[in-house]
């Protein structure tokens, strides 16, 4: 009965919002594992994303799976693909790993998604809720734990050794490696991580819209992940998924502003599904100039003072690192 009430008309939107949060969340974390531990940029993410929602819809509907073994399974093969083009690709850094990930990314969608016994064609892959979970409301629950899972097992990781090493590796990788870091093996290290959670997050989106469609993984998707990373606030797992909770729920809170009255020129007829990649890039510009750190770096005085610590304004600058005596922000150190 919970689940029924929570989901009468005007609840049901948010409650579907915030399972696209919890999948979403997981997505952003993973890319924040590469791109804020390592320094590297994912512009193909959509192919590790694509490939995870329909492994798991496929394993479900084709082998009659059970949802936990399928969502392993996507994680297994997201985790394998960043394995394998990790090896080749990450003999190169910078704008050139970027490149080689946008093209791995342009493959998927133009060949790997047209397979037909994988990905349905056109038509599409069923990808029905678990057993237990039908509801949107239950889905969320379960989505959440998911999301509590990853920021656990991140926060686990940057607590080892190699977590450690990746983020020396990040800010200086020739230094990191006079001291004895195997830089190209944590960088793979952190690429394969960053693909299992990928992997796990597309299972999540699968399963929640109970159908798979090629349409849906595509460069502007990519591009939105990598906004949002940056706008949360690199290496903050908190701001992070804040940042992705805003995006997931943007479209949907336009969409009930211009119907219920506001009227602004040009934005009714802009479709809901638009909105993050027209308001990202204007608060991507935002965060850089203004605020290098993103809302992590907001956020910070909060968390300092949940730790025990002052709470103070003052130091929401110490996103800022100096480094030979210059001042080098999070996002584009």
């Amino acid at each position: 009965m919970n689940g029924e009430r929570a989901e009468r008309p005007g609840v049901a939107g948010l409650v579907a919002r915030g399972v696209v949060i919890g999948a979403i969340g997981a997505l952003v974390l993973s890319l924040n594992v590469l791109l804020g531990y390592t320094g590297q940029i994912s512009l193909g993410h959509q192919a590790f994303v694509g490939i995870g929602a329909f492994t798991s819809a496929y394993m479900v509907t084709v082998h009659g799976q059970p949802f936990v073994a399928a969502v392993g399974m996507a994680m297994v093969v997201g985790g394998l693909q960043a394995l394998l083009l990790g090896v080749v690709s990450l003999r190169v850094t910078g704008l050139y790993f970027a490149l080689v990930t946008l093209a791995y990314g342009t493959m998927a969608e133009e060949s790997l998604f047209n397979i037909q016994a994988l990905t349905g064609g056109s038509a599409g892959q069923p990808a029905p809720k678990p057993m237990g979970f039908t509801t949107d409301l239950r889905y969320y629950y379960l989505c959440l734990a998911f999301l509590a899972a990853v920021v656990w097992v991140d926060w686990r990781l940057m607590k080892t050794k190699g977590g450690r090493a990746l983020l020396a590796v990040r800010e200086n990788p020739r230094v990191a490696a006079t001291f004895g870091a195997n830089v190209k093996v944590y960088t793979l290290m952190a690429f394969v991580v960053a693909g299992v959670f990928a992997g796990l997050g597309g299972a999540l989106l699968a399963h929640n819209d109970t159908f798979v469609v090629r349409d849906l993984f595509n460069f502007q998707l990519a591009l939105v992940f990598v906004i949002m990373t940056v706008i949360g606030g690199l290496r903050n797992r908190t701001g992070v998924v804040i940042g992705s909770a805003f995006f997931s729920l943007v479209g949907y809170f336009f969409d009930k502003l211009t119907s219920g009255g506001l009227n602004v020129p040009g934005l009714k007829v802009l479709p809901k599904e638009y909105v993050p990649i027209v308001i990202g890039p204007l608060l991507l510009l935002f965060t850089l100039t203004r605020h290098p750190g993103g809302v992590g770096q907001q956020i910070r005085p909060v968390q300092r003072w949940l730790r025990g610590g002052r709470f103070s304004f003052k130091d929401t600058h110490d996103a800022a690192i100096l480094r030979g005596g210059e001042r080098v922000s999070d996002v584009r150190a």
